[in-house]
This record gives C-alpha cells, sequence and structure tokens, in this order.
C-alpha cells in the first residue's frame, strides 16, 4: 500500500515539472538590445501625392523669423538696481518708424531726484561764486596790510637815518621800530601766501563738488531718457512674451519689470523668412526654383508665397537619431501684419515640379543642399 503511494507521487512530480518547462519555452525570449533602444524621433517632414495632379508634396514645418530685427530690453539704470513699473507699451503688431516713442516707464522718482540734483548745483554753484568773493576780499585786505607794514617800514629806516640828530632816547627809538616793522613785513607776507593757498583748496573743493554734482545731474538726466525707448529703425513690433504673476504673456501698462527683461522686438517686415527642416529623404528637390505654399497655424485661412532662400549644405542630426536633416530658408513674398516671429508655420512644397525644373537645366542655389 505504501509502494502504490510513493508511485503515485512520483508520477505526479514528473508530470509537473514536465508541464513547467513546456511552458518556459512557449514565451519568447526577451532582448536586452530591444529594450535599451530609444524610440526614432518624430519627422520633420510628411510626403503625400496631391490628388489633383499625382505630384507627390512634401510637407514641411518651421517658424517664421525676420532676416532684419532688434530686440529692446528694460534699460539698466545706474545707481539703481530695483524694478520698474511700465506706464505706455505701443500695442502688438503696430507699424513705427525711427525715433518713435515704443515704451515709457513711470518716471516720478526720477523726476524729483532731477529736482533735487538741479537745486542742489544752483546751491553749490551760489556757495562756489560768494567763496571766490570772500577769497578775493581777503587777498586785497592782506594786501593792503602789507603795504602798510611796507610803509612803516620805510618810514623806520628813514628815521634812522636822523640819529645823528636826534637825542639818544629818539635814536633808540628808531632803532626798535625798524627790526619790528621788518619783521611784520616778513610775517605779513608768509601769512598771505599761505591764506592764499588756503583760499585756492576752498575754493577747489566747491569747484570739485560743483562738478560731481553736475555729473549726477547728467546721470539722472540720462536715466530719464532712458525711461523713454524710442525706435531705433522702421519696422513692425512684435510684444515679448516674459513671467508675470505665475503665467507667460506680453507686458502690459502697470507691470514692474526687472532690468534687462526683454520686452519687444522691432523687425522688417518686408524681409520675413521661414526657418524649416526637411527630412534627408525628402531633401532631393532643394535647387534653384523652389517655390512652396506656406500656411500659418495662428491663422487657418492665410496662404502666402514663398520662395527657397537657402539650403544648408550638411545633413545635421542627433547624437543617437539615424534620421538626418537639413535646415531650409524660404522667403515669403507677401507682406502680412500677421506675419509674426516665433508663429509656427507649414510649407508645401511640390517635389516633383522642383525635380523637374532642376532636372531641365537649372543648377542647384549656391548653398543649397546637394
Amino acid at each position: 500500500m505504501s509502494s502504490h503511494r510513493f508511485g503515485s507521487r512520483l508520477w505526479l512530480g514528473l508530470l509537473f515539472a514536465f508541464g513547467s518547462v513546456l511552458t518556459s519555452c512557449s514565451k519568447a525570449p526577451v532582448q536586452p538590445e530591444a529594450q535599451s533602444k530609444p524610440a526614432p524621433p518624430p519627422a520633420q517632414t510628411t510626403s503625400f501625392v496631391s490628388p489633383v495632379n499625382g505630384h507627390r508634396i512634401v510637407r514641411a514645418t518651421g517658424l517664421i523669423r525676420a532676416l532684419e530685427w532688434k530686440m529692446v530690453r528694460v534699460p539698466q539704470i545706474s545707481g539703481s538696481g530695483v524694478r520698474f513699473t511700465l506706464t505706455r507699451v505701443i500695442p502688438n503688431g503696430s507699424k513705427v518708424s525711427k525715433g518713435d516713442i515704443l515704451i515709457e516707464f513711470d518716471r516720478v522718482s526720477l523726476l524729483d531726484d532731477e529736482r533735487d540734483a538741479k537745486a542742489k548745483l544752483s546751491d553749490l554753484g551760489h556757495q562756489l561764486d560768494q567763496q571766490k568773493a570772500q577769497v578775493r576780499s581777503d587777498d586785497a585786505k592782506r594786501a593792503a596790510q602789507i603795504k602798510e607794514a611796507e610803509a612803516d617800514l620805510e618810514k623806520a629806516l628813514l628815521e634812522l637815518k636822523k640819529g645823528p640828530v636826534l637825542s639818544e632816547i629818539d635814536r633808540l627809538k628808531n632803532e626798535s621800530r625798524a627790526p619790528n616793522a621788518r619783521l611784520r613785513v616778513a610775517s605779513l607776507k608768509k601769512s598771505d601766501e599761505l591764506r592764499k593757498n588756503a583760499g585756492k583748496a576752498t575754493v577747489r573743493i566747491l569747484e570739485l563738488k560743483l562738478e560731481r554734482q553736475r555729473v549726477t545731474l547728467e546721470r539722472t538726466q540720462n536715466n530719464l531718457d532712458k525711461l523713454q525707448i524710442k525706435a531705433p529703425q522702421d519696422g513692425m513690433v512684435s510684444l515679448e512674451n516674459t513671467w508675470h504673476s505665475g503665467s507667460m504673456g506680453p507686458s502690459r501698462e502697470g507691470d514692474q519689470v526687472w532690468p534687462g527683461v526683454p520686452l519687444l522686438r522691432i523687425f522688417n517686415p518686408t524681409r520675413m523668412v521661414v526657418e524649416a527642416t526637411v527630412n534627408e529623404s525628402d531633401a532631393s528637390w532643394l535647387g534653384k526654383h523652389v517655390k512652396a505654399k506656406l500656411y500659418l497655424d495662428a491663422y487657418p485661412g492665410a496662404t502666402f508665397d514663398a520662395d527657397l532662400e537657402f539650403a544648408s549644405p550638411v545633413a545635421t542630426g542627433g547624437m543617437d537619431s539615424p534620421v538626418r536633416s537639413f535646415v531650409a530658408v524660404f522667403r515669403i513674398e507677401q507682406e502680412d501684419p500677421r506675419l509674426l516671429p516665433d508663429l509656427s508655420a507649414a510649407l508645401e512644397i511640390d517635389a516633383t515640379a522642383a525635380l523637374a525644373q532642376t532636372a531641365s537645366g537649372a543648377g542647384p542655389k549656391a548653398g543649397a543642399a546637394q
């Protein structure tokens, strides 16, 4: 009876082990290389066949750029590290001429500083004039005292010449007066020289204070001029998005901004381009006569014409990506206020027509990808 139970248990153990082996063999082995391989990046261009004429259309995406533009930032004010309050901002998309006012900041505190600086400058100017007049008066008084002492000395010397005809007492008096008069003249001349140097030093100190105050006033006036930004060139205004109270958006009146923050850019709307990225597999059409249709994502109904201006001769790609791409720049033919920098756009290029024009004898454009 015990041997029969032992045999049953043995057969059950063998069946369980055989089933486990079959289950492990039925599972596909996991390839560690396949798990560590990164996913390929999304393609920059797509192509499809046009239902109208059967041509191959290449669709590329890019951004609107301006060839001529200048950035306007919050000015750096000397001697101040505080924020500035906007009191005027030109509307987005406005056309301006060189010298037009674009942005104004609150200038109340600087106007107070300018008024105080002018008052102090005027006060120092009056002090300088008063000190110069005082120095001239003191110099004249000392000069008169020196002349008087010299006259007393000459008188004492003349009295000495009367010695033989004077009494002994008068002669001794004259002999004592002459040295005293000589010492007084020498003392007055020495004192006059020292007092002149002291007067010049006092005047020079006031002149330096006046010059420093004049520099302070000029700096304040320059700061006032900086708080009123004017257009450096003709063009169109595009407001920059900045961080305000937990959100991104263009600056408006009443906002407080830090020095150096970009506020807007002014660009030439007649020279707008689209900077697009084209896959290496779709770059065979990059030639001289390439035209494209431009569509703006922000304005679905807007359509523009674009010509190939330049294409990079070298394809680039990521470190771990097998996909290579070219950078192509298309010039927009039309001028429109909706064409603002950094807007996303789509290009549709008739690759079949472009290849046909290139094969008909039109050589590739200088700088275009081959």
